[in-house]
């Protein structure tokens, strides 16, 4: 077993919940950054060593040793970098962060929460109705609770790990779930899928690897044909129709959620939704149905609901005046920035809403932007900035402006980051939602700033 664990790539939601999970449990942590952010910046609080020059030179001399250091790293590292190429030269043993995530579930009950989108918001649920629950659970999630403050939990004294199922790269395809849900299967990564019919083949392919004696649930009326081994028990879920778990007596007013969670051997009535949002009644019904199959009471999945307090980037309310509500939300798919949109309309109905879009991907700009432009088509007015590169280079002849030109709202704006607090300032709205899986959230303390400057 290695003393040491070096992360290339530590600052990416996944990587960052691994090497918080290996320093808990009394390993040495170390990695590389591209760049600095949050979680960077937490990381090194919790006495993590993290630089962001890609040297060689920058690797700390107790992990140059090959026979006690495993190198873990994320597919958004590219093939050139300097320090994973001096580790592959030297003899070490590198592992993709999903080959690392694959040995804990084997270890441990893996719940996997899978799909285009949904999977986030859905695994911090499942993960926060049992911690509070009797039962407890780990916690691997793609996303920062705010419940927590964290994006790992971890238990002494529960088995049940809970862990986001990431399609890309097919990392999922080295899990092994005890539980599992597939949220969604809309296309997406069509960079790595070619098609959209073997992105769905990815998914038919993960319910395959489920335990013996396991559970599948699997998002009513989606695509897919499961090819789950025959002790694997299925079920389906829905918001909107009968299914083996569902919701019925949906109530939305006064700011506040209710609906009836319904499963095939209970009935729990008046759940409230911590986080009042439509969309997050479908993700309920999914986190529910896992949380009620491992052992969470009635009582206990009603008081999970109304205490969950949603996820960091995930319609997370930034700045709320008696001028202004400020809301910025990770959604980088068109299905995602569609729900989310609909959502702040329902939830604001007869305000003003602007919407900041920051694409993310020069592929999903290309596969996807007139679907994009058809989403943010919705909003009153529109502000699209430069597309997020992440692990891309450029592809020539996309930009946002494939975007800008397709959208149909009269009020469109195309900027950049560095114009965009002056277009906000003569701009009016009631509501500003700021959209993107990029780093369009690192400008938020700043345009909060602006706004109170203005008095909204």
């Amino acid at each position: 077993m290695y003393d040491n664990f070096y992360f290339l790539g530590i600052g990416g939601i996944g990587m960052s919940a691994l090497a918080r999970y290996f320093k808990a449990k009394g390993y040495r942590v170390a990695g590389y950054d591209r760049v600095e952010s949050r979680l960077t910046d937490e990381l090194m609080a919790e006495g993590v060593d993290i630089h962001f020059d890609d040297d060689e030179r920058n690797i700390p001399q107790e992990y140059r040793n090959r026979k006690r250091t495993l190198v873990v790293y994320t597919p958004a590292v590219h093939e050139d970098n300097r320090e994973l190429s001096y580790f592959r030269r030297e003899g070490f043993e590198v592992e993709k962060r999903a080959q690392v995530l694959g040995q804990v579930t084997r270890m441990e009950r893996a719940l996997c929460i899978a799909g285009t989108h949904g999977k986030t918001t859905v695994s911090t649920m499942t993960a926060h109705l049992l911690k509070q629950s009797h039962v407890d659970c780990n916690a691997f999630l793609g996303g920062v609770s705010k419940n927590y403050t964290s994006n790992l939990l971890l238990s002494e004294r529960s088995d049940l790990v809970v862990i986001e199922a990431d399609e890309f790269d097919r990392s999922f395809h080295h899990l092994s779930p005890y539980m599992a849900v597939i949220t969604a299967t809309d296309a997406d990564h069509l960079d790595i899928y070619g098609t959209h019919e073997a992105y769905i083949e990815s998914f038919e392919h993960f319910t395959s690897l489920v335990r013996e004696g396991g559970t599948l649930i699997v998002k009513k009326g989606i695509a897919l044909r499961p090819r789950v081994k025959e002790s694997v028990k299925v079920y389906d879920y829905s918001a909107t129709e009968k299914a083996d778990f569902h919701a019925e007596n949906i109530r939305i007013g006064g700011g506040r959620l209710l609906f009836d969670f319904v499963a095939p051997d209970t009935r729990v009535d008046d759940v409230e939704l911590g986080v009042p949002l439509p969309v997050n009644v479908e993700n309920a019904v999914a986190a529910m149905a896992l949380a009620h199959l491992n052992g969470a009471t009635d009582e206990e999945l009603r008081a999970g609901m109304a205490s969950y307090r949603g996820v960091r980037r995930r319609f997370d309310v930034q700045y709320k005046s008696e001028r202004l509500t400020m809301i910025d939300d990770y959604a980088h798919h068109p299905a995602e920035l569609e729900a989310s949109i609909r959502s702040v309309k329902s939830l604001y109905e007869g305000k003003r809403v602007l919407g900041v879009f920051q694409p993310h991907l020069y592929t999903r700009t290309r596969d996807f932007y007139r679907d994009f432009a058809a989403a943010l088509s919705l909003l009153d007015a529109v502000d699209i900035v430069e597309i997020y590169p992440a692990r891309e280079m450029p592809i020539e002849g996309v930009t946002s402006k494939l975007i800008y030109d397709c959208v149909t709202a009269a009020d469109k704006h195309l900027t950049t980051k560095a114009q965009l607090i002056g277009l906000l300032g003569r701009q009016e709205f009631d509501v500003l939602l700021t959209l993107g899986a990029g780093d369009i959230d690192m400008m938020l303390p700043e345009v909060v700033e602006a706004m109170k400057r203005e008095g909204r």
